[in-house]
């Protein structure tokens, strides 16, 4: 992390969803990359005066989309995700966060009755005014890795016909608090 902290307004930023996305990428066959996203999801970035952020989300599984109908219902089957069981991924930040240039959050990720912590990277996107509506942004790009086998997912898939680690990556802008 480097010093350059930044101050934000305390209270809770909004998610502008229209300006945000939770992507992934995993190896198929390990001679390609399937990329996707999941189309809904929610934040919460409440800041205290101190200047520190309680950080966590939650992903709605069956959201699951890589573009190709087929694959994408073979995922949420029991055979991947089994999204009629496990509906959602949680991540709850384990500490508060102080935002900087570079940081990390280190949290815990819950999918079904598996819970597993993970270390995000995030790079600090900045804060501007919204042309539109006058309201302030901030954006952050957050990287970390998942291992599907940890939390059940396709454990019978070997991870030469599927990888076991599958790279996330979350664009994400918040709308300062009035």
């Amino acid at each position: 992390m480097t010093t350059s902290e930044q101050t934000l307004k305390a209270g809770s930023w909004p998610l502008d969803p229209a300006h945000s996305a939770v992507n992934f990428t995993v190896r198929h066959l390990g001679i390609s990359k399937v990329r996707g996203r999941f189309n809904r999801f929610e934040t919460s970035f409440v800041v205290d005066e101190s200047g520190s952020a309680q950080v966590s989300a939650t992903v709605h599984l069956d959201s699951f989309d890589t573009g190709n109908a087929d694959r994408d219902a073979h995922v949420r089957s029991a055979d991947l995700l089994h999204v009629e069981q496990r509906p959602t991924l949680t991540f709850t930040a384990t500490e508060p966060v102080r935002v900087a240039e570079d940081f990390k959050v280190t949290g815990e990720v819950v999918i079904g009755d598996q819970t597993h912590p993970v270390t995000l990277d995030v790079e600090w996107g900045g804060i501007q005014e919204f042309p539109a509506t006058g309201d302030r942004h901030i954006g952050f790009t957050a990287t970390g890795t998942l291992k599907r086998t940890d939390f059940g997912v396709g454990v019978g898939i070997p991870s030469a016909a599927l990888s076991d680690k599958i790279a996330i990556e979350l664009d994400i802008q918040l709308i300062e608090p009035k």
